[in-house]
């Protein structure tokens, strides 16, 4: 296997290669640090590279392997080049959240970090984000423009924008990202990649995110394949399931019911483009040849759901602009959200969060005839690079909720949610769907999401970088 093919080889068969000593940790680490540094400097995915402590860490990884009797005493992840998002704190390391507004270097890493690390994963880096990770398009005055590598004329997405990036260039085995309102969803759309929204409380936000965005955010990954997203998920989880999620990923699901619901959420204002709806179709189409019966029936959306989304994500956002070390700093645009969150009462706060429950079971009442959920992702293509430079915050608000209106919500109700590749349109670009499972449910998105890749492939087509 040369070089590209192992970096592009996914965080599970990467474990494995190490595990059997068909390859060493050093040589999947190098591989993945040359093509950081081969196609970076374009791309911009990541803020920071820990090369020097990345090849220090794969030996390490290579001495474990050469003193186990057997591959099953090794951890799971050992070896494996993870990007983490740069909202997420790695200890001796800054966390600067696309901003100049950042503080020191932090002293501890954050739990899911310390995970990865206990499961053998060789950290490589921290990728960039939106100020604040407030959008999703990254570009910040302090790092500059991340850049799609499918067409490197738009953005990758956000607010994970430099782990969808670095993932679909082959720049680390699996991703870390966050999603407070379709941020893991958002990047792995526009990048081709499987990316998992968990279950709320699955992966600890902890100790220093806990209730992120008023309890919207949650953790989770961005892969190529779907068991490298299953593999980060076992390393992270912090209750293992009763079935890991390895084998989930591994097992074909039961003839299921599907229901496609492609209506946007009331109080949105957005119109789903052909070639999205269109995605939906195929894949639609997909799920009917493996078996499954697919129906149309629209998800019963209560009025309240989107101005109660609004309510959370503005005030975490104010939450967070006015917890920073230097909030003076932020970008301007930043500074108007924080000001709209701030206006919002704390009653109003309070009142938003306790409508959840009812909002929650009113749209997961089609799940009492249906397992799944089929949506479109984004209702249109990623963002031009710099279409959005100098506008406002309101204005970039309207414009931004337009073209991703079908994830946030499920923020709110607090299930799983996974972007689905779903090919690519005239212009070489990714299209996605979106698939919605019961709360507690991501073994399911994993299985399907499996049976979906074992028959598009989607892994095997990469960017057009080299």
């Amino acid at each position: 296997m040369d070089a590209t093919d192992l970096a592009y080889a996914g965080a599970a068969e990467q474990a494995r290669l190490i595990a059997s000593r068909e390859v060493t940790a050093r040589q999947v680490v190098q591989a993945t640090l040359d093509r950081i540094a081969a196609y970076d400097p374009q791309l911009r995915a990541y803020r920071v590279v820990f090369a020097a402590q990345a090849l220090a860490d794969a030996d390490a990884a290579d001495a474990r392997v050469a003193a186990a009797a057997s591959p099953a005493e090794l951890p799971p992840m050992l070896g494996v080049p993870v990007a983490i998002k740069d909202d997420t704190d790695v200890a001796g390391e800054i966390t600067a959240w696309g901003s100049h507004a950042h503080g020191g270097p932090r002293e501890h890493d954050s739990d899911v970090v310390a995970r990865l690390r206990d499961a053998g994963a060789v950290l490589v880096g921290k990728t960039n984000v939106p100020e604040l990770t407030v959008w999703p398009f990254t570009e910040t005055l302090a790092y500059g423009a991340t850049h799609n590598p499918w067409n490197q004329d738009y953005t990758p997405g956000g607010s994970s924008g430099g782990s969808g990036a670095a993932t679909a260039a082959g720049m680390c085995g699996v991703a870390h990202g966050s999603d407070g309102a379709g941020s893991i969803r958002i990047p792995a759309a526009f990048n081709g990649l499987f990316g998992l929204k968990t279950q709320r409380g699955t992966i600890s936000l902890g100790p220093d995110h806990l209730d992120a965005w008023q309890g919207l955010s949650v953790y989770g990954p961005l892969a190529r394949r779907v068991a490298d997203a299953a593999l980060f998920m076992d390393a992270t989880a912090q209750v293992a399931p009763a079935t890991s999620y390895a084998a989930a990923a591994a097992t074909p699901p039961r003839p299921l019911r599907i229901a496609i619901s492609t209506g946007v959420p009331k109080g949105a204002i957005a119109r789903v483009g052909a070639d999205q709806l269109g995605a939906v179709q195929d894949i639609a189409a997909l799920l009917r040849e493996l078996g499954h019966t697919v129906v149309e029936e629209e998800i019963d959306w209560p009025l309240a759901a989107f101005n109660t989304l609004l309510v959370r994500y503005l005030r975490g956002v104010h939450d967070d602009a006015t917890a920073i070390d230097h909030p003076e700093r932020l970008e301007r645009r930043t500074k108007g959200m924080s000001r709209m969150g701030g206006l919002i009462p704390e009653s109003q706060v309070v009142k938003a969060r306790a409508a959840e429950p009812a909002i929650a079971a009113q749209i997961n009442a089609i799940y009492d005839r249906h397992d799944v959920v089929l949506t479109p992702g984004p209702t249109g293509p990623p963002f031009r690079i710099g279409e959005l430079h100098g506008r406002g915050a309101l204005w970039t608000l309207n414009a931004v909720a337009a073209r991703v209106p079908f994830y946030g919500i499920f923020n709110l109700t607090g299930q799983p949610a996974a972007s689905i590749p779903a090919g690519f349109d005239a212009a070489g670009l990714p299209l996605s769907v979106q698939l919605v499972a019961r709360p507690d449910d991501e073994a399911t998105l994993l299985s399907v999401g499996a049976q979906l890749e074992g028959l598009r492939r989607w892994a095997d087509r990469r960017p057009p970088l080299g």
